[in-house]
């Protein structure tokens, strides 16, 4: 707790690049990595969601992190090239990275510490997100578990990363392995990526990482490590064994059951109140935004006069008002407004014609 409370003290009070911040982009969204899990000297990817920021789109962000320490210490207002993310598309950046190489830290002294405390900025920090903590999975526990194998996570998606643990130790004839192979399948072997030995790309594919000790680690995405899936494709689990060497022993079949797809639910757009007048506030609001969608710009046309204005969101919901008495004021005998809605990406949301209610 002490830790935990010294490291947020120091993003907030003792480091002075902060007072010279100009904007506030919003908080990061999801975080992920891959692999799913790993340990503190395995290279990773940390992938950053800001579709819910105001950062644009290939915006070069920077991340600036301190605990468990600091490597781009006083650049603040000049972020080292080491520190610049990589934009992957759809408002998703990265950073790759080996923690202890990248921290100047061993795993242990990473492990002990209060965690990976950090902002993503612009170039100057004069743009800046609020204070993030990149989550992280020990594995720890696995090595004591007297299980044979471990999925992170418990169930697989088609597109999402997904960590193996085996455990040799538990299985027969593994003692003496060189090298520990995935024989598998998506739907009960349907889509195949088998363990062919003579061919070594195939070799190197399907080859476990050694991570001492009879434990061994496989990291995946479906979508990626099997081939000729079909268009539509609904992934139900993936059924596997490992293999020792050149076949020299095999594991039980094992299965990774697949997570059940939920769509998210669709947009909403509302008007209120539904009956308006030249004399009500007129409000605008949509809900459950797509990604990358923040902010939502008007048009409205009231006789001759053009009224234009937008307002900023996020992707659970972008909420404005509109001062029709004061906007509208001076211009007579109104029946109706034309209202025009798109969002910052260029898309129409509606263009419809709004009754006014005469006033007696």
């Amino acid at each position: 707790m002490k830790k935990l409370l010294y490291t947020l003290l120091m993003a907030l009070y003792l480091i002075p690049n902060l007072t010279q911040a100009q904007e506030l982009v919003g908080s990061v969204g999801t975080m992920w990595s891959y692999p799913v899990v790993y340990q503190y000297s395995e290279e990773v990817t940390w992938y950053f969601d800001l579709s819910g920021t105001t950062f644009a789109e290939n915006e070069d962000v920077y991340i600036w992190i301190w605990s468990p320490s600091e490597p781009d210490a006083g650049n603040w207002e000049n972020s080292s090239e080491f520190a610049h993310l990589n934009y992957e598309g759809n408002f998703i950046w990265s950073f790759t990275l080996t923690p202890t190489e990248y921290f100047s830290m061993s795993a242990e002294d990473i492990a002990g510490s209060a965690g990976f405390w950090f902002r993503l900025k612009d170039l100057t920090g004069s743009k800046q997100t609020e204070v993030a903590n990149m989550p992280y999975t020990p594995i720890d526990s696995f090595f004591t578990a007297d299980e044979m194998m471990r999925s992170y996570p418990t169930e697989a998606t088609l597109d999402g990363g997904l960590s193996i643990l085996f455990n040799s130790n538990l299985v027969d004839g593994f003692a003496d392995a060189t090298s520990v192979h995935m024989h598998s399948g998506m739907n009960t072997w349907a889509i195949l990526q088998e363990y062919q030995s003579w061919l070594p790309e195939i070799v190197e594919k399907t080859k476990l990482k050694d991570m001492g000790d009879g434990f061994y680690k496989m990291d995946l995405i479906p979508s990626e490590y099997y081939n000729d899936i079909p268009e539509g494709f609904i992934m139900e689990n993936i059924t596997f064994l490992f293999v020792k060497d050149d076949w020299a022993g095999t594991s039980p079949e094992l299965v990774i059951y697949a997570a059940e797809y939920i769509p998210p639910p669709p947009p909403e757009f509302r008007f209120f109140p539904l009956q308006i007048s030249q004399k009500d506030f007129l409000q605008i609001s949509r809900i459950n935004n797509e990604t990358g969608i923040n902010t939502l710009i008007y048009t409205i046309t009231a006789g001759s006069t053009e009224i234009n204005g937008e307002f900023s969101g996020n992707m659970d919901e972008i909420k404005g008002f509109i001062d029709l008495p004061t906007l509208l004021q001076g211009i007579p005998n109104l029946t109706e407004i034309q209202v025009l809605v798109v969002d910052n990406q260029g898309n129409t949301i509606i263009d419809t014609t709004l009754p006014l209610k005469t006033l007696d």
